[in-house]
């Protein structure tokens, strides 16, 4: 015994050793300086003076005119975007027209990169007649809606006020529910409701339209049509029920309790009454409260069907 506890001994005390060879070695190599890391700011001239020691193949190359148009005739999506990004601030009248037929493309990233590179364009996108003013045409009057909904979110991409008024108008007369919602989307990235145009969208009987509908209002700035929020509690469609919910609890319209207390007492869909808990316990947690909202909600806790949904309760109960 004592023969083998000897020998544990050394091996430890060898190991100890070992370990601090090791970190003695890795000190003298960090204090060597060929370990030295590489200046993260090169200064100086030319290559060197942005990129240091980095090797020429592995440097980000600007793109040039013939590669953007090489691109997007391709249309192939990761050459397209690799194209366009290198070559943001790159002006080429040349590429405009070539760069403006991928907003049509059938990759929605292709169509999102194309209005991203074109937006950035000082001369040739937003004159008269050129790129911007012949997509809101598109959105217009093209025969093909896949064309009027690729517009649309094309206008959305541009970031330009005119885009406004075009994408409203479609969302309240378009015939199609795609370039509805299209133009839904599009509103939202312009941060704007379009006049009344997205509570317009809100009622829209296609529930893809509603829905994108209620996903810009909770992107916008300023949305005053709540009501039209509330009503969607209502829907036919489970999936708009519950978007209307999760919209009213991250927007917090606390005036929209009973209408979501209802919900989470009534409604047949478990994922609608489980959204309904959790915003009420936002209301609960930013206003005094509502006792009957505390009843329903104590009743979900320990009696619904639904084993999320009794959580979901539990938790909103903790937060009143």
């Amino acid at each position: 015994m004592r023969t083998r506890t000897s020998s544990m001994l050394k091996l430890a005390a060898g190991g100890l050793f070992v370990v601090a060879a090791s970190l003695a070695g890795r000190d003298a190599l960090s204090d060597s300086p060929a370990a030295a890391p590489r200046e993260v700011t090169p200064t100086g001239p030319g290559f060197a003076g942005v990129y240091g020691t980095l090797p020429a193949d592995q440097a980000e190359s600007i793109s040039s005119p013939d590669t953007i148009k090489s691109a997007a005739l391709s249309a192939a999506p990761t050459r397209v975007w690799e194209a366009l990004e290198h070559g943001e601030k790159v002006e080429c009248l040349d590429c405009i027209a070539t760069v403006s037929l991928l907003l049509y493309d059938n990759n929605a990233k292709t169509r999102e990169i194309a209005a991203w590179w074109l937006r950035r364009r000082v001369f040739g996108v937003f004159g008269a007649g050129e790129v911007y003013s012949q997509t809101v045409g598109t959105l217009q009057s093209d025969a093909n809606p896949v064309r009027r909904a690729d517009a649309a979110y094309a206008l959305g991409e541009f970031f330009a006020t005119p885009g406004i008024a075009a994408c409203a108008q479609a969302l309240k007369t378009d015939a199609d529910a795609g370039v509805r919602a299209a133009a839904a989307s599009a509103l939202g990235r312009l941060n704007d409701d379009g006049a009344g145009a997205l509570a317009q969208g809100l009622a829209d009987a296609s529930p893809t339209v509603a829905l994108a509908a209620l996903a810009s209002v909770s992107r916008i700035n300023s949305f005053s049509g709540m009501s039209s929020i509330a009503a969607l509690t209502g829907n036919s469609n489970a999936s708009v029920r519950q978007r209307a919910v999760e919209v009213l609890d991250a927007l917090d319209v606390s005036e929209s309790v009973d209408v979501v207390a209802a919900a989470a007492k009534n409604d047949t869909e478990a994922t609608v009454r489980a959204a309904a808990c959790h915003a009420l316990g936002t209301f609960g947690a930013t206003t005094s409260g509502d006792a009957s909202a505390m009843a329903i909600l104590q009743n979900l806790a320990k009696n619904d069907g639904d084993t999320f949904v009794r959580d979901q309760a539990q938790i909103a109960l903790q937060r009143l």
